[in-house]
């Protein structure tokens, strides 16, 4: 299914995230592998590209894109504030001059967790901001990561729509706050789900999700990741991963060739309905 923003641009799916396993806050100097598994994604295929101010890794973002050769109108590429919110016009600008980028295809607020005693101003005076940045061209579409239903309901009436919620989802975490994803949806806000594959990792396998997706995946002739991936995109969701490895990276990016059916969707929710496993945001949300 074609995932569309305001703006008529077709997200690319899955995207390749360059947070989680490659942050580094604070150090100024260009990691290569950061670079490498870029080059390696881009090269495979991937042409949703998902950075953050935060991550420390947009620099790498605009080294590999230099690097792969491929035209800057054939990419997706997001970045996101959060340190720099008292200011959103200049952290994008600093963001475009690390990225070697005249404009970005999807600006996002990074968190809600901020305010005009705190920052010097509130989340709908900062998503004014990021609307005269779409104006401007800057930013193509404009959306929010991790806000919860009250904090979206603050936009509510803004001249400019939400675009995007990106959360934590999983099948461990179906709404990463109460409601969040039938709230989203119902209200034409696109998902993106970052650590998608956490049912496979170290901290949550032996779960009740994992008999479901070993079954579908031998049905399928697929890996549990391909399975766990197309469950997110036929829940309408944007699923957003990474890897340094190129086998892996091209089994992420291969989610075409077969469909699950309604039911099989239904039993990765019920199984993963059983669990809890949250990542990030301990220290806000339960």
């Amino acid at each position: 299914m074609p995932f569309k923003l305001p703006s008529g641009a077709i997200v690319p799916i899955p995207a390749f995230g360059t947070g989680t396993k490659w942050y580094k806050p604070g150090d100024p100097a260009i990691s290569r592998p950061v670079v490498d598994a870029l080059v390696s994604a881009i090269k495979a295929g991937y042409r949703h590209i998902d950075g953050a101010e935060v991550y420390g890794t947009e620099p790498e973002i605009g080294v590999a894109i230099k690097e792969t050769g491929v035209a800057r109108d054939q990419l997706f590429v997001t970045t996101k504030v959060i340190s720099a919110i008292s200011d959103p016009r200049k952290a994008l600008e600093a963001s475009l001059a690390k990225l070697q980028l005249d404009y970005v295809d999807l600006y996002l607020i990074h968190s809600p967790f901020f305010g005009k005693e705190t920052h010097g101003l509130t989340l709908r005076e900062a998503w004014d901001v990021l609307t005269e940045l779409k104006r401007e061209g800057k930013a193509k579409d404009i959306g929010v990561s991790n806000f919860a239903v009250a904090d979206l309901k603050q936009l509510e009436g803004a001249e400019e729509k939400v675009a995007v919620n990106q959360i934590e989802f999983n099948p461990y975490l179906q709404n990463q706050t109460p409601g969040i994803v039938e709230y989203s949806q119902s209200h034409d806000i696109l998902i993106e789900a970052y650590t998608p594959l956490v049912s496979l990792s170290a901290r949550a396998t032996g779960g009740p999700v994992d008999e479901v997706v070993n079954r579908l995946a031998t049905k399928y002739g697929k890996t549990a990741g391909q399975v766990i991936l197309k469950w997110v995109v036929q829940r309408g969701i944007i699923p957003v991963t990474t890897s340094a490895d190129p086998a892996r990276q091209a089994s992420n990016l291969d989610l075409s060739g077969f469909e699950l059916t309604a039911e099989e969707v239904e039993q990765i929710n019920q199984a993963g309905a059983k669990k809890h496993v949250r990542v990030y945001w301990t220290d806000k949300y339960e």
